[in-house]
């Protein structure tokens, strides 16, 4: 028998413990750069096995979903988890250590989206079905308010990092009991158990035009929040508050996600999230202070459905892609944040050179650095406001025929 709500707060748990390895790692991603001497290229690296890691489970998880099941990929995802997370406390700063422990975090947190998008898509229907994806990925955001705010306390008490990664365990262990025995739900239709059909849908103009906005709706998303510790620090705001308000928004805005998409449907919530991510990008570059705090809930309004709707249009619209659609796209999701971590590593260095040649110093340089930077960023989702747009009149045009 499917235990329906026992899978569902499992799969809540698996991403909580993806949000705290996220957020956790955001906050002290200044620690290790002191204690150690990492540079911002470094630290970057290092972010991105985190993403890396994350879309080869998706896409490898995604292509053996029907053979083996939701629940042996669940059991990696606990194992890679596990892992990554004693070789991170115990890796004592070693640079090849901490890449190898945070590839394996994100191969877990790959397998948690493998498994549980598809059980949740196949577990319920329609709206109902959009509605649980979009609760499900609450605790990503959620789990990152929690995440943030225990970074925060424990920087301030001065805990150590170490301490903090153990946190990251708590969760891991909660959904191990959930998931324990569980079985999970048949595919909804025989296209979707195939991989060949899978495939076929994948080659469609559709999914390869989702496939560039999902690469696009998640550096949107991750560049700016892995990042805002260190660009936002010298702000007048604190960045881990930024955070917290960023991802509480997000978590209460996907709560509600149900009644937001039956009003103005799928593509119009995309079109109207690129615009406000877009507006809010641009004022976390310009502005300082309390300010700073307004802005962060715009920038929050506009990108918390990227991640879920992306899905969810995927499951609706291309439901002949399947589990490994879902996968791909998310994949491709993280793998173009991993690509782009180094390289966001890589303009803050820049831009810290460029504002020290104008004679910027101390707090004024981090400030002007940070604000050039997210100002770069700002090209990500003002190209999705376009892509947005000939998505909503096209489907809008095709229920229409």
């Amino acid at each position: 028998m499917i235990n329906k709500d026992r899978l569902f707060y499992g799969s809540c748990f698996a991403l909580i413990t993806t949000a705290f390895s996220f957020s956790i790692r955001a906050g002290i991603l200044e620690q290790l750069g002191k204690q150690y001497g990492f540079t911002g290229e470094q630290l970057g690296t290092i972010n991105s096995m985190w993403f890396l890691g994350f879309p080869i489970s998706m896409i490898v998880g995604g292509l053996i979903y029907n053979s083996v099941g939701g629940k042996k990929i669940m059991q990696f995802a606990f194992l890679a988890h596990t892992v990554g997370i004693l070789l991170t406390i115990f890796s004592g700063g070693n640079y090849m250590t901490l890449l190898v422990s945070t590839l394996l975090i994100g191969l877990g947190n790959g397998c948690t989206e493998a498994a549980c998008n598809p059980m949740i898509a196949d577990s319920y229907e329609g709206n109902q079905m959009n509605a649980m994806l979009n609760k499900f990925h609450m605790w990503f955001p959620g789990g990152i308010v929690i995440g943030s705010l225990i970074s925060k306390f424990m920087t301030e008490a001065n805990t150590g990092w170490e301490a903090q990664i153990w946190v990251i365990l708590l969760p891991t262990i909660v959904y191990a009991y959930l998931f324990w025995g569980q079985a999970f739900p048949k595919p909804k239709t025989e296209a979707a158990a195939s991989v060949g059909e899978n495939i076929k849908a994948m080659l469609s103009p559709l999914f390869i035009f989702m496939f560039a906005c999902m690469a696009l709706t998640a550096i949107s998303e991750f560049g700016p929040q892995q990042w805002v510790g260190l660009i936002l620090s010298k702000s007048g705001a604190d960045p881990m508050l930024l955070l917290a308000i960023t991802t509480g928004t997000m978590a209460v805005a996907r709560f509600f996600a149900g009644p937001v998409i039956h009003k103005i449907s799928q593509t119009g919530v995309l079109l109207v999230s690129a615009v406000l991510a877009t507006i809010g990008l641009f004022l976390l570059s310009k502005v300082t202070g309390g300010t700073a705090y307004a802005a962060a809930f715009v920038y929050a309004c506009g990108i918390a459905y990227f991640w879920p709707n992306m899905v969810g249009f995927v499951a609706e619209k291309i439901p002949a892609s399947g589990a490994l659609g879902m996968s791909v796209i998310g994949g491709v999701g993280m793998f173009s944040s991993s690509i782009f971590q180094p390289i966001i590593g890589g303009w803050i260095d820049s831009a810290k050179t460029e504002a020290a040649a104008q004679g910027f110093q101390g707090d004024a340089l981090e400030l002007a650095a940070g604000q050039a930077t997210l100002s770069t960023m700002v090209a990500f989702p003002a190209i999705l406001i376009v892509a947005f747009i000939g998505l909503y009149f096209w489907t809008k045009n095709l229920k229409k025929a």
